[in-house]
């Protein structure tokens, strides 16, 4: 409890001190016996106070201390996962991968303690000063296009980077055997951007290895720094071995002359392995192929000297970092051999080395296997979709796929104190290390998990394997504390927390984000797998206890309304405070923000989220949470208690709630900036005029009948090109309020008040699918208006992904270009749904 408490909680005990003080010091005193009585009574009556008193600051002392204890304690529901479930005996295809998103090209094991691969690389020459040293994926570095052509989450993956002048290829393939996760391959192919160009560029590619504890790596070096193999052990791997091969002429077998630098040292923490590399590239060598002028070039030190060695070969428990650095002039292309020692061990015959020839008929057996199932699962070639259509299609699910990571950490927490605020009075505590795997919005500017864009991601991946999406899920619902609540973004490990600003660290108990993760249960729902139910029944009294406190902790001032908590306060600078728990960031919500108010897309979302958990309860025959849950979901489904909550007969659609006023707008006032500035009327309590996607959430979760009177004007809104409408997809905000395309303050600007955002727009096909097939006085406009906006969608996200190589975050609604982070190969993913007409 905060000192201003104490003190105010001691003033009445103030008080009866002195009347204790006046009472034995006055007539009483005078009155003999009778003073003593009256001293007496007073005395218990002053002991009575301060017990209560006592009492009354130890039980809130108690309630607070066990509310913050709850909020960073895990769930003691049994795991949606079996235990070990990310170990390479439980799971050794899913082992090994991509699962560093924001470097351009890595790999690691599903483990607390992973071992680590990764890439950089650097032309030389080609600026003045230390080149520019390429490792992660960065908004403003000038790299790109880039993204994975093929990825199939499992063992194959083929990317192309484009770098100025450069294009790389860096490809891998997996091998299974033995009990550690098999054996892998990489390929890195650079060539030139331009074919017949004259000067070809000298290019330096770093291959590392890094450990993060007290692991094993004994490298050994052949002639002129290059190093003949790395052996290690770990007790996650057992023995195993990399093997750097000699760079050849892309294609055959030709060899290239290349220089060799090697740098050792201890690990000096994953986001500084860029900076202790670009440090490092201090002195010059001489690249002299036999027969040709020599070239200089910047370079690691050319030794192994690494202090820190123990005479085993071990770190002394920071883990170790070793990077082999070759200079060649391109074109050409190097190979990278992971090999295990079980699975050498395992078989009856030698194991052939994945290298040269036998690496490329993997890497294109593999990617004509990508293609045809592919074709099969999302049938673009069969609806008639372009070469080039088909190509994004598969772009946007590997590039999903391709960012999928594995993260392990702690994150931070403020407790919910169950006063709104209030957790401003308390500190940040951190929560137990938990293990999640995880798709990311994007690898350059999102690298980390995102609850509500999870829910989006996965209605992709789960069409592809299910297996990914049950892995997933069962993370996420890992992630549950005490209470229930599951942190809307997390920041686990120290490279995802290296990229994040420390404003957004803190995870706040007390707020929520939109359930997704229902999206995906309910597809589990219809599609039959006895693997999805399964798991289901594994996960259902996690799922109960997060809907549950979503439906008790967001309620809303009258029964059936919900409110979301968190909402920025309304400061001078802001033309509406933010509320980042719904997703919907800067969309225009009460201009006041107040207990009063009544969201309506969160009301939707537990709708639907009480609907799937009565259905699956229903399934599994859990009797008790359907008598639970069953009266809720048929309140929540009555369209006469919408209707009285949310329908503004002002406006023509449904509506939040709240203190609002339109006469709002942010007025340049030196020196303080842009202020906001409050006019006439005078807020007051009454349906917000935000015309835009919130308005359309009764129809976008598909809760109003086929017959609702209230479907035709939702529709109505929908097509008007004066409101939502656009030739590049549904708008956030209507043209037509005073909101559109605003700034939320001088340094804020527009996010959710216009632009064309991708898993709306999914909901929104989804809905129009669904409604063109029921029969009702809206079926025929409901499926012309979905057949309009597919093709609206599609056609602009491929030409924009033509021009540019990206998926973007969101579109303009005006011209239709990219606009936000790119690559965007979150959400922006359900393009290839759409396309495939999968909802």
């Amino acid at each position: 409890m905060a000192r201003g408490e104490r003190r105010r909680r001691g003033a009445p005990a103030d008080r009866a001190r002195a009347a204790e003080r006046a009472a034995r010091g006055g007539p009483a005193r005078r009155n003999g016996r009778g003073g003593g009585a009256r001293g007496a009574a007073w005395g218990a009556v002053l002991a009575v106070v301060a017990l209560s008193l006592a009492l009354g600051l130890s039980g809130r002392w108690l309630l607070a201390w066990h509310r913050a204890r709850r909020a960073v304690t895990l769930h003691s529901a049994p795991p949606a996962l079996p235990p070990d479930s990310s170990s390479p005996a439980v799971s050794p295809d899913l082992f090994w991968g991509t699962y560093r998103p924001h470097v351009y090209f890595g790999m690691k094991t599903r483990s607390p303690q992973p071992l680590l691969t990764g890439l950089m690389w650097a032309q030389q020459g080609s600026t003045l000063g230390t080149p520019k040293l390429r490792h992660t994926c960065e908004q403003g570095d000038g790299v790109g296009p880039y993204g994975w052509q093929f990825h199939d989450g499992l063992s194959f993956g083929r990317q192309q980077i484009q770098d100025g002048a450069l294009r790389l290829t860096t490809e891998f393939v997996k091998r299974p055997g033995g009990q550690h996760g098999g054996d892998w391959s990489w390929r890195v192919t650079v060539e030139p951007q331009a074919s017949g160009t004259s000067t070809l560029p000298l290019v330096s590619l770093f291959f590392y290895v890094v450990t993060d504890g007290k692991e094993v790596l004994v490298p050994e070096v052949g002639t002129k720094g290059q190093l003949e193999f790395i052996s290690g052990h770990t007790s996650e791997l057992g023995d195993f071995r990399f093997i750097l091969l000699a760079p050849t002429s892309p294609g055959d077998t030709t060899p290239k002359y290349g220089s060799y630098n090697v740098f050792w040292s201890s690990n000096p923490g994953l986001p500084l392995l860029t900076e202790m590399v670009k440090n490092r590239l201090n002195s010059w060598f001489q690249h002299q192929p036999p027969g040709a002028s020599p070239e200089r070039y910047l370079g690691l030190p050319g030794s192994l000297k690494w202090e820190d060695r123990g005479p085993s070969g071990q770190g002394q428990g920071h883990g170790q970092f070793l990077i082999q650095q070759v200079t060649v002039k391109v074109p050409f292309s190097m190979e990278l051999v992971f090999e295990s020692g079980s699975a050498r061990a395992a078989g009856s015959q030698p194991l052939e080395q994945l290298a040269g020839s036998l690496l490329t008929q993997a890497l294109e057996s593999h990617a004509e296997a990508f293609r045809e199932r592919f074709e099969k699962t999302f049938q673009l070639k069969e609806k008639g979709l372009s070469t080039g259509e088909q190509a994004l299609g598969q772009a946007a699910l590997s590039g999903l796929l391709g960012g999928i990571g594995y993260f392990y950490g702690q994150s931070l927490v403020l407790p919910d104190m169950g006063v709104e605020g209030s957790e401003q009075k308390v500190d940040p505590a951190l929560f137990p290390p938990v293990p999640l795997f995880t798709a990311v919005p994007s690898r350059s500017f999102f690298p980390r998990g995102f609850l509500w864009d999870e829910g989006f991601h996965q209605l992709v991946v789960q069409r592809w394997d299910p297996h990914f999406t049950r892995e997933a899920l069962g993370h996420w619902l890992g992630l549950l504390n005490a209470d229930g609540w599951i942190g809307r973004e997390q920041v686990l490990g120290d490279e995802a927390r290296a990229r994040v600003p420390p404003e957004f660290l803190v995870q706040r108990a007390g707020h929520a984000n939109p359930p997704t993760l229902l999206l995906p249960v309910a597809h589990m729902l219809e599609s039959g797998d006895p693997a999805d139910f399964a798991f289901l029944r594994r996960a259902f009294p996690r799922l109960r206890a997060w809907f549950s406190w979503l439906h008790q902790s967001q309620a809303g001032p009258e029964p059936l309304s919900y409110r979301w908590r968190g909402r920025d306060p309304a400061l001078p600078t802001l033309l509406n405070p933010k509320t980042l728990p719904s997703g919907l960031d800067d969309y225009p919500r009460a201009s006041h923000p107040s207990a009063t108010e009544r969201h309506l897309d969160l009301r939707c979302w537990v709708a639907l989220g009480a609907r799937v958990l009565v259905r699956l309860a229903e399934w599994l025959g859990e009797a008790e949470a359907v008598v639970e849950l069953g009266p809720l979901a048929a309140s929540l489904e009555e369209e006469d208690s919408l209707d009285e909550l949310h329908w503004a007969p002002e406006l023509g659609v449904f509506a939040d709630f709240g203190n609002h006023t339109k006469a709002v707008q942010l007025k340049p006032q030196p020196p303080q900036g842009l202020v906001r500035v409050v006019g006439q009327p005078h807020p007051r309590l009454q349906y917000v005029d935000a015309l835009g996607y919130v308005s359309l959430f009764p129809l976008l979760l598909r809760l109003l009948s086929p017959s609702s009177s209230r479907l035709g004007p939702l529709l109505d809104v929908l097509a008007d090109s004066r409101h939502l409408w656009s030739p590049f997809g549904l708008r956030s905000l209507a043209v037509s309020s005073p909101f559109y395309g605003q700034r939320n303050s001088e340094h804020d600007p527009p996010y959710w008040r216009g632009a064309v955002w991708l898993n709306v727009n999914y909901l929104a096909l989804g809905a129009l699918h669904h409604y063109g097939h029921l029969e009702g006085p809206h079926q025929a406009r409901a499926a012309k208006l979905h057949s309009d906006l597919r093709a609206n969608v599609v056609s602009n996200v491929w030409r924009q992904y033509r021009a540019t190589g990206f998926l973007w975050e969101q579109y303009s609604d005006r011209d239709g270009r990219g606009m936000g982070c790119r690559p965007f190969q979150g959400w922006t993913s359900l393009v290839l749904l759409v396309m495939a007409e999968d909802y």
